[in-house]
């Protein structure tokens, strides 16, 4: 019988939690204080920046493109795309160009390492860009809004980059993942003889049970993420959406 876990359960938002049972490793029981973190992430000239955004005069609007219903639907249409993206059939065939960093992975997770990639890829890139275009167009309704619209800039450009180096980690704890479920449904292949049966991954069955859990654990994070990304978007929708 497997032993239960005597690990502490870790408080946060629910991707934090799936990343945490990914992990082999102990997390904090208590989660960092947001404020005192993000004392640390800005540094002194972008704490002047926001200090502007938020302080100054509140800044003109201008003409041009606003938001409207037809907008609203691209918002909804793009995020559907992403949704397809991650929810698209996996390659399962060899990768035609050899890539250096996935040396020393288990082959048999390089394609969905390969799929979790794209899909991260897609995300960036399209989030980035809406969320850009979104400020632009929060920028016209009113001062207020042009102001808001200044924070999340700022914000964006401070947070951005550590999100991204945290989000580059989910591929490798899905390979850890992965190799933990392969192992765990290996039969035992155990000699009645005593004698020690040879070290080979490929005695672990390509599929079962295990696969299974794991395409969709893989794909519970994937969703997790994408709504993580669109925490800052949805709320410029909400912001555009109130007149």
């Amino acid at each position: 019988m497997a032993k239960a876990s005597t690990r502490a359960p870790v408080l946060g938002p629910a991707f934090i939690r799936l990343l945490a049972r990914f992990s082999a490793a102990d997390l904090p029981r208590t989660p960092p204080v947001l404020t005192e973190r993000l004392a640390q992430w800005f540094d002194w000239n972008r704490a002047i920046t926001l200090s502007r955004a938020l302080d100054n005069r509140l800044p003109g609007t201008e003409a041009g493109a606003g938001f409207d219903d037809a907008q609203d639907a691209e918002c909804a249409r793009l995020r559907q795309a992403l949704l397809d993206t991650i929810e698209a059939d996996i390659d399962l065939s060899a990768p035609r160009r050899k890539d250096a960093s996935a040396a020393g992975i288990d082959p048999g997770y390089l394609p969905y390492r390969q799929h979790c990639l794209a899909a991260q890829r897609a995300m960036q890139a399209t989030t980035g860009l809406l969320r850009g275009r979104l400020r632009d167009m929060l920028a016209l309704q009113s001062p207020t809004k042009a102001r808001l619209a200044e924070v999340d800039a700022v914000m964006e450009a401070t947070l951005s980059p550590r999100e991204q180096a945290l989000l580059a980690v989910v591929p490798g704890l899905l390979g850890l993942h992965y190799q933990r479920l392969r192992d765990a449904g290996a039969p035992n292949t155990n000699d009645p003889t005593g004698a020690e049966a040879p070290d080979d991954t490929s005695a672990a069955p390509a599929t079962g049970p295990w696969l299974a859990r794991f395409r969709q654990d893989m794909r519970i994070a994937l969703l997790a993420e994408l709504d993580v990304r669109f925490h800052p978007i949805d709320g410029l929708l909400a912001a555009l959406r109130t007149r």
